[in-house]
């Protein structure tokens, strides 16, 4: 049987794409095909580890589990990981090939349509459906030229689209007339269809809105999505989508870093009744009632070290030691735990050295190979395993790293201070592990309440079940074409 593909297009950024795609996938997949999501360029500093050592964006890997397969690096063949404000590193099959600025990167794209085109085409091959998801918006005319994320792509791999708008933010009907408007000839002819995300109230009351996309555009629609509630028990991709999430008495604070990554460690802290979890955006003091403060990882762990001593939270950070608090930071936030980061070669950014929060007695040197890898460990205190990924540069040696409280396969991973109060791990993705999350809890004296892989599994369930309700999925499974060699 011939693989079909279908492409979803977003009017903008953060309009559910990921999440429909991810929802989609399940729904197909329950109906038994074998689906296989795609995205030929994204941009996030939340990447997932495949298992054959590679980096993908974080909403394929979940979008890979709603299809009940292994995230491979073919679903994400370009990975834009943003380094500063004008440029990213760039991962193109899974692997690191440098830094580029905004300006060269647009200019210059060797290699990547067919790269994109390649992994495509593989996918494809052992697949019934690909689901494949846009980049922020086709209406964005000035970044037609090479596009490979959105009409680019869509034109090349000859693929139809579906035009999703987001009616919460309000305006959807110029949203998606407007990206009628905009599209040059042969972008309309990809063209099926639209629907809308996101609403709220009565869907009823939208129903002339609908019916005036469709005689506007002349494209019949897919459907109108309610909100769903439970999409925040899922991995979130994007910083716009990290949010404070109130629970219990157990509060674990942690500083939104510039060039926060990785920030999905914190989801299934989150899902725990027992917790409160709470994003500390710059200008405002971490709170002094923290149990936990967590440093995240960072894609500048030099840079992000400077803007977290400019927003004063060094100086919260240390007065909660001070009062008693447990301190743990993950990846760059480890590295900034402790005496220096000396990065001679400007891998992080300007060479250099700088001194960390010194609340360990570690170093860190910013060289050698970047580390890429999905990690199983066991704790060295109970034994307790923990599954997770390292994407990291840089070793970390000292005197803390004696009481390292993790074990890989025998090699020691981790630092603690002599009062075990601070703690720091290069290991992602421990939290999700309950028996391990549980214990972390009942060191801070609340008690843990979740199985948070169950809850990701049954909330990508009721995402499937509720685009079943809204959406015409066998309408759309009918627009999805042969994928063409």
């Amino acid at each position: 049987m011939m693989a079909r593909a279908i492409m979803i297009q977003g009017t903008g950024s953060n309009v559910g794409k990921s999440l429909l795609v991810a929802g989609l996938a399940r729904a197909y997949v329950r109906r038994g095909l074998r689906v296989a999501p795609f995205k030929p360029q994204n941009m996030s500093n939340n990447a997932a580890v495949t298992p054959e050592g590679g980096e993908i964006g974080r909403a394929q890997a979940l979008q890979a589990r709603a299809a009940r397969r292994a995230p491979h690096t073919d679903m994400n063949p370009v990975l834009l990981k943003p380094e500063t404000d004008t440029g990213a590193q760039v991962i193109v099959q899974g692997k690191r090939r440098g830094t580029q600025g905004a300006g060269s990167f647009m200019r210059d794209k060797t290699g990547l349509l067919e790269a994109a085109l390649e992994s495509f085409h593989r996918l494809a091959a052992d697949a019934d459906l690909v689901l494949i998801e846009g980049a922020g918006s086709p209406a964005e005319t000035n970044l037609r030229k090479n596009d490979i994320a959105n009409m680019g792509f869509a034109c090349a791999a000859k693929v139809p689209v579906v035009i999703a708008g987001d009616i919460h933010r309000g305006g959807v009907i110029a949203q998606i007339v407007g990206t009628h408007a905009v599209l040059e000839p042969q972008d309309l002819e990809r063209v099926a269809g639209f629907m809308v995300n996101r609403f709220r109230g009565d869907i009823s009351l939208f129903d002339a809105g609908r019916d005036d996309i469709a005689a506007r555009t002349g494209w019949p629609s897919l459907g109108v999505v309610p909100w769903f509630w439970d999409a925040w028990k899922l991995p979130a991709e994007d910083m716009m989508d990290i949010a404070s999430r109130k629970g219990g008495a157990c509060k674990v604070v942690v500083p939104q870093l510039e060039r926060m990554a990785n920030f999905d460690d914190l989801d299934p802290l989150a899902a725990e009744p027992a917790v409160t979890v709470e994003i500390v955006p710059p200008g405002r003091a971490l709170p002094g009632d923290a149990d936990l403060v967590i440093i995240p990882g960072s894609k500048s762990t030099i840079g992000d070290l400077a803007y977290l001593r400019a927003q004063g939270w060094d100086i919260d950070i240390l007065a909660h030691y001070r009062r008693g608090g447990h301190v743990l930071g993950l990846c760059g936030g480890y590295q900034m735990l402790g005496q220096t980061i000396d990065d001679p070669e400007g891998v992080d950014g300007r060479p250099g050295k700088v001194d960390g929060l010194g609340l360990l007695d570690v170093h860190t040197v910013m060289a050698g190979e970047k580390r890429v890898t999905l990690t199983e460990a066991v704790t060295r205190d109970g034994n307790l395993p923990v599954n997770g990924y390292e994407i990291h540069m840089g070793r970390t040696e000292g005197a803390d790293c004696n009481r390292a409280w993790l074990d890989i396969d025998g090699r020691a991973e981790g630092a603690a201070s002599a009062d075990g109060r601070v703690k720091g791990s290069y290991l992602h993705g421990l939290f999700s592990a309950d028996a391990f999350r549980a214990s972390v809890l009942a060191s801070l004296g609340a008690e843990s309440q979740a199985g948070y892989e169950d809850g990701v599994e049954d909330t990508l369930d009721a995402l499937a079940d509720h685009l079943e309700r809204h959406m015409d999925l066998d309408g759309l499974l009918q627009l999805a074409q042969d994928v063409r060699t």
